[in-house]
């Protein structure tokens, strides 16, 4: 049809555009005024940010009514970002801009992990109490009741992006990775044979997968802070060690791999290697895109998960942010990246992109055992990314409809799984990405605007711990 070609083009420079040149400089250059403005927080405050992240682990809390401990904001949080970018968004940055794009990766979680750090103190400082009691925050309610009314036009903007890709790419996407990728197992299994129907293998997936969804959504952000500190410690620890293993298995390759990251990483010469030719250009764009996309810092999304921690103040919060994209980028997208590096797969990766191209690097190491690994973490990291998203998607709902109509949402999130599962909707997806990333832009402005309040928060919190100390 020829209107679903145009919008497809009209989404297509849109999404040019929000995942483009501009805008990830625009995302990058707010970390790294964040990074001069808290006096590189990230490196002299090192000690003390793994003391109150790391060093709390262990230590249980419970939570004031109406709030989630704040290693469970953190776990739903990370379930957001630790998913299927770990695995199959990294071999995409590798595909399309070569080995240097993991270097620009790393640029991109450095002076992220301060632009989530000033998202979540904000959070902290602007959130309010809902109607059920409950502790909602995020950059609807910064921007409302940091910048003024003014610009509550810019916070609906967010909040109705926010809304609508949470079904993208918090929830279609992420089933159909873990339908997929359950699929190519069964296939390297020979359960399935190559020619097979899997209609009903897909709908059995979408039906179970939807009520499994529904079954902790509805319980609202307590349920879902309950799972994700469960599930998500587990299986990134069991996805740290696969990697360190199969790492390990080809450890002669190690060297080169690294070399191979420095040497691309300022290439200006267009070389073979992968899919594609690669230039500095292509490494620095799918580095720091990839970088974003699966840490999400600046997106917006995660202080929505952290507003509801109870905490004592903001800083301490903003700690876990810190941590947080640490975790996911400079250390998972790290042994991803080097899984895929040290295995072959990636020198021989004509035709091969994804979840395709990580699959034959786990392979490598594994053998067919690599494909259930994938499968099984593809599984897990992508079913606690749709629960995070869907809080996600329903504090955006709520915010633009006074509370109305939660139970609705909730349950049209849950039977988009069992669509998701069955049918292709790549249009939708596109679409979803590109909300995903205009959803920065309001995010980005209020960061700016409301800069003084994050240094001042900053301040006033290492003042009162010397006076305490």
């Amino acid at each position: 049809m020829d209107w679903i070609a145009q919008i497809t083009e009209i989404n297509k420079h849109i999404n040019n555009f929000v995942w483009g040149p501009v805008m990830l400089v625009f995302i990058v250059g707010v970390g790294i005024y964040f990074t001069c403005g808290t006096k590189f927080f990230q490196l002299s405050r090192f000690p003390l940010w793994v003391r109150n992240t790391l060093g709390l682990l262990f230590k249980r809390k419970q939570a004031e009514k109406g709030a989630v401990t704040p290693f469970q904001a953190f776990t739903t949080a990370m379930a957001a970002t630790a998913g299927t970018g770990n695995l199959v968004g990294v071999a995409t940055a590798l595909t399309l801009g070569g080995p240097g794009a993991m270097f620009w990766m790393w640029v991109s979680g450095f002076f992220g992990m301060m632009t989530k750090y000033a998202e979540i103190v904000l959070a902290i400082r602007y959130r309010e109490r809902n109607a059920q009691n409950d502790w909602v925050g995020g950059p609807m309610y910064y921007i409302q009741k940091g910048m003024g009314k003014r610009f509550h036009w810019l916070a609906l903007l967010f909040s109705v992006f926010g809304a609508l890709c949470a079904f993208g790419i918090g929830n279609m996407t992420q089933i159909n990775s873990i339908v997929g990728t359950s699929e190519a197992m069964l296939r390297d299994l020979h359960v399935i044979a190559p020619g097979d129907d899997t209609f009903v293998f897909k709908a059995a997936m979408g039906i179970g997968l939807a009520f499994f969804v529904m079954l902790v959504i509805m319980g609202g952000i307590r349920r879902i802070g309950e799972a994700t500190e469960k599930l998500v410690p587990f299986i990134g620890i069991l996805n740290i060690i696969g990697c360190i293993v199969a790492i390990c298995l080809k450890a002669d390759a190690l060297g080169e791999a690294f070399g191979s990251i420095f040497r691309a990483a300022f290439q200006t010469k267009a070389i073979s290697g992968g899919v594609l030719g690669y230039t500095l250009t292509q490494a620095i764009r799918f580095g720091i895109a990839r970088g974003v996309f699966t840490n999400e810092a600046g997106l917006g999304s995660a202080p929505i998960a952290h507003a509801a921690a109870d905490t004592d103040h903001p800083v301490r919060q903003g700690m876990w942010g810190v941590f947080e994209v640490f975790a996911d980028t400079l250390v998972m997208c790290t042994l991803s990246g080097l899984v895929i590096l040290t295995s072959g797969a990636f020198q021989g990766a004509e035709g091969l992109n994804g979840a395709a191209l990580t699959s034959a690097a786990f392979k490598a190491s594994f053998g067919v055992f690599g494909s259930v690994f994938l499968a099984f973490s593809v599984l897990i990291f992508a079913y606690c990314t749709t629960l995070s998203w869907s809080l996600y998607g329903q504090r955006c709902f709520e915010y633009l409809f006074k509370g109305k109509g939660i139970r609705v949402y909730r349950l049209v999130f849950s039977l988009a799984v069992f669509v998701a599962a069955i049918m292709k909707l790549e249009l939708a997806w596109d679409i979803a990405d590109t909300l995903n990333g205009l959803m920065a832009i309001p995010n980005l402005v209020a960061l700016i605007a409301l800069s003084p309040v994050v240094y001042s928060l900053t301040r006033s919190f290492f003042t009162q711990e010397k006076e305490s100390a």
